[in-house]
């Protein structure tokens, strides 16, 4: 018996189908490892010992870590088969180390998407932990623990901010940078005119043949004075042109898309995109409909681009069928694998619908909509220019008819463009308008950032990877650095001061270049061009004491006047923060010490469905922080962070929560 370990219990129906009888196929649920919270600062790392790390079992992993124990006890191979990435690498090293595996009884195996040929294929061709790729991810979370455990308890202590991050603090900071910069703008009036006809509009552009620019109601009332109804074509030059083409989605691209088609948020997008990837009934079959959906690289595999031409010769015509798109390979790139496609060219979204959420469905449909557009020939448009004079004033007309639709047969649906129809207009012809209109403008800031303008920024400057976009935007909501209004990213007081901070005192560190040059050197790490030690002590070297001196000169920020006097002293009362959160207290202390004792009310969700007894409550532990669990307890130990339904898992039986708008367990990673 051959004993397989995938990450998500969602895989194994699946892969269990493929391999047959003489495999067993079980799940880690994810991590089972991570650092310790003790030693200096709680980082679980011994800085002073080449930062070695303190791993110990997550909770509520002990039994997981038990139960694989004894099931690779009776295995002749155990192949790990967790995600074909860094993240993936580092799970299938702790999975060798905690169950106490050997070189000669284990074999790696990667999935770069779930269906039987592609499974089967792996498992022929094992290979074994790539050692450099855990060395990178390890290095990685040092460097996140290092940072965020630092900064978030200097932050805490100084500011209301409750963290910082190495990604997060960049990505708050160019939101933050953005903001003043809109606030800087000063708005500059201007005003355009506009024949109008009866097929078409025209713009005026210039006088005399020099670009006019019109700057106030009185310019735009003159220039009308002289215009009059009649207008003469002087010029109609038509060109074609190609319209290149779409490259097939990476991660960012993927989420850029379904931001801005869908209003997806990026965590939203990643779930989907997960469930694609595990696996869906479909039919008789268990089957990934996608291929793995973490990936910077738009390269695709030869034996879908040779099945994808051919599927669009039968169903398109040979003169659709395009060349593979190269991009520009960039520094930032690690192109481990290949671009999110299909798992099949053959499986259309129309006869998947059936099978999927409409959510489901939507994602599925751009994913394989993009992949084979990205194998269309492109499209070619003649792009027409009119120029009309009016008195010595140019007016100008654009527009395009498309001659040949290429790749837009199967992906205009996704594209904003439309084109613009003219009539048949010749040079000397001459048209009367049906009204002349003037219009008022101010020009406009810099855009705030989407979800979508903001990932697309971090990509294009090297900074986060494509694992770590989504937590990123998250972590700037959960921590109420920004709101979200009108889909636009706006910092929160608390995220500006955050910021602020920061930059006073680690502008050398929290920034887009040194953070871009840290995933380099990440990079040269798992390429072992770069030993991880070096990069740890150069880092910490620079960075500590930066932190002993924030610590000690930074200014603290006053505490909040709650409008309240002291019934002790008659002193201000204020919110001050402790060790187990924040605490009403008199303004005058040391001298008095009183503190306003807050009424406790426990607020009741529902009966626990696990134990039948008890009620699940909403409840804080020392430190503030918000749980959910049953008062039944030790009787009855359910508990979770996230917010339950009265609903229990059908894989697990343990509570459902949601998280994100998204319905999840609170044990395993079943999501609805």
């Amino acid at each position: 018996m051959n004993l397989v370990i995938v990450e998500s219990p969602s895989k194994t129906k699946a892969i269990g189908k493929y391999l047959g009888s003489n495999y067993k196929v079980v799940s880690s649920k994810g991590h089972i490892r991570d650092l310790a919270t003790s030693g200096k600062f709680g980082l679980g790392v011994d800085v002073e010992n080449n930062f070695e790390p303190n791993y110990i079992p997550i909770t509520g992993k002990k039994k997981v870590i038990s139960d694989l124990k004894k099931d690779a006890k009776s295995a002749d191979i155990v192949y790990l088969a967790t995600d074909p990435d860094r993240e993936g690498e580092a799970i299938s090293w702790h999975l060798y180390d905690a169950i106490g595996l050997k070189d000669n009884n284990y074999k790696r195996v990667l999935f770069n998407e779930i269906t039987e040929n592609a499974v089967k294929e792996a498992i022929n061709n094992p290979t074994m932990i790539d050692y450099n790729l855990v060395k990178s991810q390890e290095t990685r979370r040092i460097l996140d623990r290092i940072i965020g455990f630092r900064l978030s308890k200097l932050m805490q202590s100084k500011t209301g901010g409750k963290s910082a991050g190495r990604v997060q603090s960049v990505a708050l900071k160019l939101i933050v940078d953005r903001e003043r910069e809109i606030e800087a703008f000063t708005p500059e009036e201007y005003w355009t005119i506009e024949a109008n006809f009866d097929d078409f509009k025209s713009k005026l552009e210039k006088y005399n043949n020099e670009k006019l620019e019109i700057k106030t109601k009185e310019d735009a009332d003159k220039v009308l004075s002289e215009l009059t109804d009649t207008f003469k074509v002087v010029s109609v030059t038509s060109k074609e042109k190609n319209k290149k083409g779409v490259m097939p989605f990476t991660t960012s691209t993927l989420q850029q898309a379904c931001s801005t088609k869908f209003n997806f948020g990026s965590s939203k997008t990643m779930s989907i995109a997960q469930k694609l990837y595990e696996g869906k009934d479909i039919g008789s079959e268990t089957v990934g409909l996608i291929s793995y959906m973490r990936t910077d690289s738009t390269r695709l595999s030869d034996v879908f681009v040779s099945s994808a031409k051919s599927f669009i010769e039968e169903n398109y015509g040979k003169e659709y069928v395009g060349s593979v798109k190269v991009a520009k390979k960039k520094d930032n790139v690690q192109d481990a694998h290949e671009a999110i496609r299909p798992t099949s060219i053959k499986r259309t979204p129309e006869s998947v619908k059936s099978y999927l959420t409409s959510d489901e469905y939507k994602v599925y449909s751009i994913i394989y909509y993009r992949a084979l557009a990205s194998l269309m020939k492109d499209a070619k448009v003649i792009q027409t220019s009119i120029e009309m004079d009016n008195n010595n004033y140019i007016f100008k007309t654009t527009g395009q008819i498309t001659k040949f639709d290429g790749f837009m047969k199967v992906y205009s649906e996704y594209m904003n463009s439309e084109d613009v129809m003219l009539p048949n207009i010749n040079e000397g012809d001459v048209f009367n308008t049906t009204e002349i209109l003037s219009e008022q403008h101010f020009t406009k800031p810099v855009a705030r950032y989407t979800e979508a303008s903001l990932i697309k920024e971090m990509e294009a400057l090297g900074i986060g990877r494509p694992s770590t976009y989504a937590k990123t935007m998250e972590t700037l909501k959960e921590r109420a650095y920004v709101t979200i209004q009108d889909k636009k990213f706006h910092p929160t007081e608390i995220g500006i001061e955050t910021t602020d901070k920061l930059q006073e005192f680690f502008s050398n560190i929290i920034n887009v270049e040194y953070t871009r040059d840290m995933e380099l050197d990440l990079d040269k790490i798992a390429e072992e061009d770069l030993d991880n030690i070096k990069v740890l002590r150069s880092f910490y070297d620079k960075f500590e004491p930066l932190v002993e001196e924030a610590f000690s000169n930074m200014e603290k920020k006053a505490p909040t006047l709650t409008g309240e006097k002291c019934p002790e002293c008659n002193s201000d009362l204020v919110i001050r923060k402790g060790k187990f959160g924040e605490f009403t207290a008199c303004s005058n202390y040391p001298e008095c010490k009183y503190i306003k004792k807050e009424e406790k009310i426990d607020k009741i969700l529902f009966d626990c469905p696990i134990c039948k007894k008890g009620q699940i409550i909403e409840k804080k532990t020392r430190r503030n922080k918000i749980f959910y669990g049953c008062n039944n307890y030790p009787k009855c130990k359910t508990a979770t962070w996230d917010e339950p339904i009265n609903k229990l898992c059908p894989e697990c039986n343990n509570l459902l929560v949601t998280k994100n708008n998204q319905v999840k367990c609170s044990s395993c990673s079943y999501e609805e």
